[in-house]
């Protein structure tokens, strides 16, 4: 039986010895290949131009330009961009908001055990779930900006694609969705593909943080 290619992943961190701990975990992990790292956001951008991993660990405060910088000019000048991942000190980080907002896939703590970096790697690398439902919550509460009105895309919205947004914003994956909705994965497949639609978003984090913005969200 032919193994699966390991996740590619590029390291990005303003301190060597972050990115050589990372290493090291990442390493140990026959799914898991480092094939790249970046001292700086523009570094980043290069590397992640050149490389072209499935998942980076974007530091968000670095020199220069920084994680939330990289991390847009990434996703607006790759066809097929990889998921972005952004590591940060504190979990209420207005930084990590905006990178969220800006498009990256979830955060990271940087005290996170070697087990939790890994999961959450293999779990951004699928894409059929948000990282850390509960903390996106959270911030989203802190640092949405309020509207005085909900956005166009809401009403548009039909009564299965709300049941499958509020289903992503918990963290369920298609299949646990649809096993929620008693449906086929195709069709949860087609609800989601809706919903980035409709909300104008690129996946299902931006989907939620938007969802969240709009009010839809609040109040659970």
């Amino acid at each position: 039986m032919t193994r699966p290619a390991p996740i590619r992943v590029v390291l990005a961190d303003d301190e060597r010895m972050v990115r050589t701990a990372l290493r090291a975990i990442l390493s140990a992990e026959p799914d898991l290949e480092v094939v790249g790292e970046a001292a700086t956001g523009a570094e980043a951008v290069s590397v992640v131009r050149e490389v072209r991993p499935d998942v980076v660990l974007m530091d968000v405060r670095m020199p220069g330009t920084d994680g939330i910088r990289a991390t847009e000019q990434i996703l607006a000048t790759l066809d097929e961009p990889p998921r972005i991942v952004v590591v940060t000190t504190f979990e209420n980080d207005s930084y990590v908001y905006d990178a969220l907002r800006a498009g990256a896939a979830g955060f990271l703590l940087k005290r996170a055990d070697a087990e939790a970096l890994v999961q959450a790697i293999r779990l951004v690398a699928r894409s059929d779930s948000l990282l850390f439902p509960a903390a996106v919550r959270t911030l989203a509460a802190e640092h949405a900006r309020a509207r005085p009105a909900p956005p166009a895309w809401v009403a548009k919205l039909t009564g299965r694609e709300r049941e499958v947004l509020r289903h992503m914003a918990k963290g369920l994956t298609n299949a646990e969705i649809a096993r929620r909705m008693e449906v086929g994965a195709a069709t949860v497949k087609s609800h989601v593909a809706a919903v980035l639609a409709k909300t104008g978003t690129r996946d299902r984090t931006q989907a939620v943080i938007a969802a969240y913005e709009a009010g839809f969200l609040n109040g659970g």
